[in-house]
């Protein structure tokens, strides 16, 4: 257990009570011990600040349930609900059923999905690009474009249209003038 300072008896029976001083008193010494457990429970679908709230919840449980008339000390007491607390949370996060949330990726926030008119005017446009590849290049332009826009090499490109990768070059250099000067 980490060295915190002590609590004694008449601060708990304070924090009991429901003095707010009191209870930020309990919580102040007891907040090394709750912060070295949640490290030690993290785990997938339970972040170290999850770990921490289940431990403060384990030390507010810990002072309701705390009987002073028992003649034991309150921070071996209040350990164990924390250690409790945090170890019934880490179970909890990592039964089976909450494998599909704890192994999924999560959808980037920041990028709201595309709306109707939005998914319309991208539609449009890409309408109008393939109509103007379609009228302006010829079809070996047409054929290196697509094969540059997949990721092929010149080299590749030349083999299965078979030509050179001289004029696969050239063919594309051509779509991307004739494309640049129709904007």
């Amino acid at each position: 257990m980490l060295p915190m300072q002590p609590i004694s008896q008449e601060l708990v029976a304070q924090a009991k009570a429901g003095d707010e001083t009191a209870i930020a008193a309990v919580i102040a010494r007891m907040m090394p011990l709750i912060r070295k457990n949640a490290l030690a429970n993290r785990a997938p679908g339970l972040e170290l600040d999850d770990a921490i709230q289940e431990g403060l919840i384990g030390l507010f449980e810990a002072l309701r349930r705390y009987d002073a008339a028992r003649q034991l000390p309150f921070v071996p007491f209040a350990a164990a609900c924390i250690r409790h607390a945090q170890q019934d949370a880490r179970r909890a996060a990592t039964r089976k059923k909450h494998a599909p949330l704890n192994d999924s990726v999560p959808l980037p926030e920041d990028q709201p999905s595309p709306g109707p008119e939005e998914q319309a005017i991208a539609s449009e446009t890409f309408d109008r690009v393939m109509r103007r590849i379609d009228t302006l290049l010829s079809p070996l332009e047409r054929a290196a474009l697509a094969a540059s826009l997949d990721g092929q090499s010149a080299a590749a490109a030349a083999r299965r249209l078979h030509s050179t990768p001289k004029a696969v070059e050239n063919a594309l250099a051509r779509a991307r003038r004739k494309l640049r000067e129709a904007d």
